[in-house]
Parts: C-alpha cells; sequence; structure tokens
C-alpha cells in the first residue's frame, strides 16, 4: 500500500510559512501536501532574503505542483552554479527536504529509515548560545554557558568576536574589540570547566595573519575547534590550509564551510585539506540527498562531518534524521533559547535532550508536524540587522 501511495501521489501544494521572532530573525519553512492530504515540511532560514526566497518558489512550485512526489525531487536537485546562489538554492534545499518527507510519511517509517541504516539512535549535540546572550559581558556569556549545561549540553559555542571586520583589522579599536572577544572566551572556558567542549566561530572576521595570533591566544582554551576564521573564497584556499597547520599545533580543529552547495562545492575543503571539520546545512546544500554524498566524501578523505543548525527547528529535526545514518558524524549544531516559539511552532514533541545528546525521532516522517495557526499569528517582518555584508 505504501509503494502505491508514493509513487500515485500528486503534489497539490507548495506553501511557504515565514514566522517572525524577533528583530533579527524571520524563520522560512515549507509545507508540501500531496492529493491525499499527507503534508512534509522544509526549512529555507536565511535572515534578510525572505522576499526573494518568496519569489524563487513561486517559480519552482510551478513546476512541482500536479507531478509525482518522485516526479517533483527530480526537480529539486541542487544549482551550484544558479545566478541565484544561495537564495535559490535555499529555496531548493528547502523542497527536496519537504518532499523525502512527504515520501517518508506515505511510506509509514522515520524519514531517516528512508535515507539509509541508521548507524546511531542518539546524536551528539552542542549549545550555540550566540543568540540568546544578550549580555556579552565576558560574565553574560559565562552565565549563558552554565545555563546550557543545566539543560543537559556538554558543548557550548560561542561567536565573542563582536564588531570584528576584516577591513577594520589593525586599527586600535579592531584590536580592543578582538581582546574583549578572547576575554568572553577565557570566562566561557572557566565557567565550563575544562571537561566540556568549547567551540568558538568567527564568522569570517578575521585575515590569515589575526587569525594565526589569534589562535595562539587561545591555546589555553582548549577548543574543540575554530570555526570560520576568515572569508572561504577561493583565493583563501592556501591561507586556509596554513591555519589548519597552526590549529594544530596548538591542539585544535579547523571548522568551516556553512554555506557551500552541494558535493562540487564542498569538494576543494573535503579533497584539499583545508578544514578538519564541515558543516554542511541541510537548508542550503541541497536537502537530504546532497548531505549523504557530502558525508561519504567527508569519510572517504578522513573528514568530521558535523551539521550547521543554528536556526529553526525543521533544521533541527531534518539534520538528526541526516546524522542518524551519515558515516563520519561528529557532533550537531542547536541553537538554545533564542525564542519560545522553537516549540510552539511544533505540534508534535521535540525530541529529548539527555547527556549531551537528542534522540532521533521514531514517528513518521520528519517526526514532527507545523502549527500553521501559530505561525500565521506571527507573519514575516523585515528585519533591522542582519549580517555585516562584509562577511563571509
Amino acid at each position: 500500500m505504501g509503494k502505491i501511495l508514493i509513487d500515485d501521489m500528486i503534489i497539490k501544494s507548495v506553501t511557504p510559512f515565514v514566522v517572525n521572532l524577533s528583530a533579527k530573525s524571520n524563520w522560512f519553512f515549507i509545507s508540501v501536501e500531496g492529493d491525499d492530504g499527507i503534508r512534509g515540511y522544509g526549512e529555507a532560514t536565511l535572515y534578510g532574503w525572505e522576499t526573494l526566497q518568496l519569489a524563487y518558489l513561486e517559480r519552482l512550485s510551478a513546476n512541482v505542483i500536479g507531478v509525482s512526489v518522485e516526479l517533483a525531487l527530480t526537480q529539486a536537485r541542487v544549482q551550484p552554479a544558479s545566478p541565484g546562489g544561495l537564495v535559490a538554492n535555499s529555496v531548493i534545499s528547502a523542497l527536496e527536504q519537504a518532499l523525502t518527507d512527504v515520501r517518508a510519511r506515505a511510506a509509514g517509517k522515520p524519514l531517516h529509515d528512508t535515507l539509509g541504516s541508521p548507524q546511531r539512535a542518539a546524536i551528539r549535540t552542542y549549545a550555540n548560545i550566540n543568540r540568546r546572550t544578550e549580555d556579552r559581558t565576558p560574565e553574560g556569556f559565562a552565565a549563558s554557558a552554565r545555563d546550557a549545561l543545566a539543560q543537559g549540553y556538554r558543548a557550548v559555542k560561542i561567536a565573542p568576536f563582536d564588531r570584528v571586520v576584516p577591513d577594520e583589522l589593525g586599527s586600535a579599536l579592531s584590536r580592543s574589540h578582538i581582546d574583549a572577544g578572547i576575554e568572553r572566551i577565557y570566562a566561557t572556558r572557566d565557567a565550563i570547566g575544562p571537561d566540556v567542549d568549547l567551540l568558538v566561530d568567527c564568522h569570517w572576521r578575521f585575515d590569515e595573519a589575526t587569525a594565526a595570533s589569534v589562535l595562539r591566544e587561545l591555546e589555553r582554551a582548549k577548543l574543540f575547534w575554530f570555526e570560520c576564521p576568515i572569508s572561504e573564497s577561493p583565493e583563501n584556499y592556501p591561507a586556509l590550509a596554513r591555519l589548519r597547520n597552526i590549529a594544530h599545533r596548538v591542539g585544535t580543529r579547523l571548522a568551516g564551510a556553512e554555506q557551500q552547495i552541494g558535493v562540487a562545492g564542498f569538494r576543494p575543503f573535503i579533497e584539499g585539506g583545508l578544514l578538519d571539520v564541515v558543516m554542511p546545512d541541510v537548508k542550503y546544500a541541497g536537502g537530504y540527498a546532497e548531505m549523504l554524498r557530502i558525508a561519504e566524501l567527508c569519510e572517504r578523505n578522513g573528514v568530521a562531518f558535523s551539521p550547521h543548525n543554528p536556526t529553526g527547528p525543521v533544521c533541527t529535526l531534518a539534520s538528526l534524521q541526516v546524522c542518524a545514518v551519515a558515516p563520519g558524524f561528529l557532533i550537531l549544531e542547536h541553537q538554545v533559547g533564542e525564542s519560545r516559539l522553537y516549540y510552539d511552532v511544533l505540534r508534535g514533541d521535540h525530541p529529548a535532550m539527555a547527556h549531551g545528546c537528542f534522540e532521533v525521532p521514531g514517528a513518521p516522517g520528519l517526526g514532527v508536524d507545523l502549527d500553521e495557526e501559530v505561525m500565521r499569528a506571527h507573519p514575516y517582518r523585515p528585519l533591522s540587522s542582519v549580517r555585516d555584508p562584509r562577511l563571509g
């Protein structure tokens, strides 16, 4: 019966939901409905680009409404060379997620069971505490980190280098911002103790020389990894390789590549020895199928696979499904405490946190539904602040 449903199901509708949760954040979800009423969900959150995403989704939907799920999946393939760039591929990735969810629900199976052989039932997860840490003093970071530990996390990530930008490096003011970031890191390390993993995200704020200097200054912090120190554009590939060597000398890993698209986008970082950890995002990299191809490439080359997941709950649930079957998995990101809406938009139970791990959902498909009434009560709003365009 499941096979008949999957083969015969026609896509009836593709519906976007842009949910505002703060002046800094909108979530972008997609719901796909089959003609038998089965719905699947995907996430495409890309802060500040929602209106362009909506325009591209309207265009893409015309190609999938009225066709079968399997045929629609052939339309949901990432296009790394697309003029639409990350905007277009975020929509494609979300559509692939939603279609794959529909297919799994129609088969009555948890989504990970349709992706491959499960390798783990619990997914090690770190708390990204950056957005919820409004007190940006060292004491504020320390308190936020302690709270994450109280919630059961055993690894914490911060992005402490506020107001540092590459084209202002070398000024006294920039140096003071870097020193403030280093102070936040050591305060967080002191708060969580030596046995909890500490990850630092730099958001591409440095040049090579500054990143190398900061890495050396942080040796005593015993970082689990040092993430996105410099722009990942091709001209910086040799610099990334050199920074990776410095990271090894001070006892840490170099991580990054969160905005790359498809296997082609990740190949230079994985095969070129540029990073120890790559961070594909199911919202951008191409959905489930492409995430697993990236994980397989990582395994063949001895690079760790650690999905990027700093946004909404659909991305979390989708990432858990991928991590359940992906080879070479290291640890999953989770944005902690940004908004109560994270739980309110769900119909169904979010996986429980225990001993630093989330359980893999066992219900059919993604494992939860979205509450449309709650989402419509928090409609799209233009954001008052987005990432500095000089970063990335």
